[in-house]
C-alpha cells in the first residue's frame, strides 16, 4: 500500500533512569529518546524512535545530531513523496544521505508503523510474520558495585522477572573486572546464565587473558571484547576459545556480516535496528548470519518502549539463538506510552494490534520533551 508522507516532526525526550547505568565508556543517569512523528496524507500517523547511549561517548550520532539530520536533510527529502514500501524509502534516504543510520532507523520504523496501521496489520507481518509472541529477555547488572549487582540479581530472580544476566565490564582493570564477574556468577548460582559486555575496552592481549579466565569461570558469552576495527582479532578470538564471542559494534550491516563470516568468525552477532538503519535493514544482516550458521542476539540501545517494540517485531520473525536484551523500558523511571510492555518469567510479550501495536501518551511526551 502506498503512503504519501505529509509531515515529520522530531522531539528530544529526556527520561531519568532508575539507577546509574555504568558502561565502559559512560555512566548514564538519564536517557534521551529522539521521537519521530510521521503524518501521512491518508490521515495515518506513524511513530519512530532513535536512541543512543551517553551522547557521543558510544557512537558518532548524538540525539542532537539525529534530530538535526532529520529536520535539515531527511524530512525535506521525504515529505511530499509517495512510497509503496520500505525499499523505496530506504533507497531515497541512502541516495542523498550517507551514514546517519540511527536517524534512518527512526524514519523506517515510523513508516512501518503507519503502513501497518493503514493495512490493519502488525509490523511483524510486514516483516515476514512472527514466529513467536514471547521473546526471551535478559537484564543487565551495571551499577558497578558487586554487592549491589548481586542483590539486584537475586531480587529479580526471586520476582521471576529474569533468569539471565549481562554484566558491563571494561571500565576498570582486568583483575577487578574478573573478580567482579565471577563473584556475581558464584552468588547467583550455576543455573543462572551470565554474559559480559566489554564494549571494545580490551586490546588483544588483554582479551586473551580475560577470555581464558571467563571461560574457566563458567561465563556463557563475551560481547565485543576488542575494538570494532580489529576484525581479524575478533575472528582469532572466536576460533581460539570455546566460550562464544558476540560481535556487536563490529557488525552493523550485511556487508560487515559477510566480511566476518567469510573470514571464519564463529559465535554470534548482536542485531540492532539503529546501527543497521531500521528493522528491515537489520533483518538483512540476520539473513546473512542464518546462511553462515552464526547465532543471533537481539541487541538494544536502551530505547524506550517505542524503539524496543520496533526491534521486537523484527526479532520475532527470526530464530534468536541467544535471546534478546530488550529491557530498555525497565531501566527508565517513566515512558511515553499508554500501556507498558509485559515482562515476566524472563520473557517479553510482543504487543498486538496494527502497526507497532502501541499508543503514545501525548501528555507524557509533552512533559518529557526537552524545552
Amino acid at each position: 500500500m502506498s503512503l504519501t508522507i505529509e509531515s515529520i516532526s522530531c522531539s528530544l525526550v529526556d527520561i531519568p533512569t532508575i539507577r546509574p547505568h555504568k558502561l565502559s565508556m559512560a555512566t548514564m543517569g538519564c536517557q534521551t529518546l529522539t521521537i519521530i512523528k510521521m503524518t501521512c496524507a491518508q490521515g495515518v500517523v506513524g511513530w519512530g524512535e532513535a536512541t543512543t547511549i551517553g551522547g557521543l561517548s558510544y557512537g558518532s550520532e548524538s540525539p542532537e545530531a539525529i534530530k538535526s539530520a532529520i529536520e535539515a536533510y531527511l524530512a525535506p527529502l521525504l515529505c511530499g513523496k509517495t512510497f509503496n514500501g520500505v525499499a523505496t524509502l530506504a533507497e531515497t534516504m541512502n541516495a542523498s544521505v550517507k551514514g546517519n543510520t540511527f536517524a534512518k532507523s527512526a524514519l523506517e520504523t515510523a513508516f512501518l508503523d503507519a503502513q501497518g496501521k493503514a493495512l490493519g496489520l502488525p509490523v511483524s507481518d510486514l516483516l515476514g510474520g512472527a514466529l513467536t509472541q514471547r521473546l526471551p529477555v535478559l537484564w543487565t547488572l551495571a551499577s558497578g558495585d558487586t554487592e549491589k549487582d548481586i542483590e539486584e540479581g537475586k531480587r529479580l530472580l526471586a520476582e521471576g522477572r529474569h533468569n539471565t544476566f549481562k554484566l558491563k565490564i571494561g571500565a576498570r582493570g582486568l583483575d577487578v573486572d574478573i573478580r567482579h564477574t565471577l563473584a556475581i556468577k558464584n552468588a547467583l548460582g550455576s543455573d543462572v546464565s551470565i554474559r559480559v559486555d566489554v564494549n571494545q575496552a580490551w586490546d588483544l592481549s588483554t582479551a586473551i587473558k580475560g577470555l581464558a579466565q571467563l571461560q574457566e569461570g563458567g561465563i556463557d558469552l563475551v560481547e565485543q571484547p576488542t575494538g570494532l576495527w580489529d576484525r581479524q582479532g575478533l575472528i582469532n578470538l572466536s576460533q581460539r576459545f570455546s566460550i562464544p564471542i558476540l560481535a556487536d559494534e563490529a557488525v552493523a550491516t550485511s556487508h560487515d556480516g559477510y566480511a566476518l563470516a567469510s573470514g571464519g568468525f564463529t559465535g554470534a552477532w548482536a542485531l540492532k535496528i539503529a546501527k543497521a538503519g531500521g528493522p528491515v535493514q537489520a533483518l538483512k544482516l540476520a539473513h546473512v548470519a542464518q546462511a553462515a550458521g552464526i547465532g543471533l542476539y537481539g541487541g538494544t540501545m536502551l530505547e524506550g518502549t517505542l524503539g524496543t517494540v520496533a526491534s521486537l517485531h523484527a526479532w520475532s520473525t527470526v530464530k534468536m539463538q541467544w535471546g534478546t536484551e530488550m529491557f530498555g523500558p525497565l531501566l527508565l523511571k517513566d515512558d511515553i506510552v499508554v500501556r507498558p510492555l509485559e515482562y515476566s518469567h524472563g520473557q517479553v510479550t510482543l504487543p498486538q494490534g496494527p502497526g507497532l501495536g502501541i499508543e503514545i501518551d501525548e501528555d507524557k511526551l509533552k512533559f518529557y520533551t526537552r524545552k
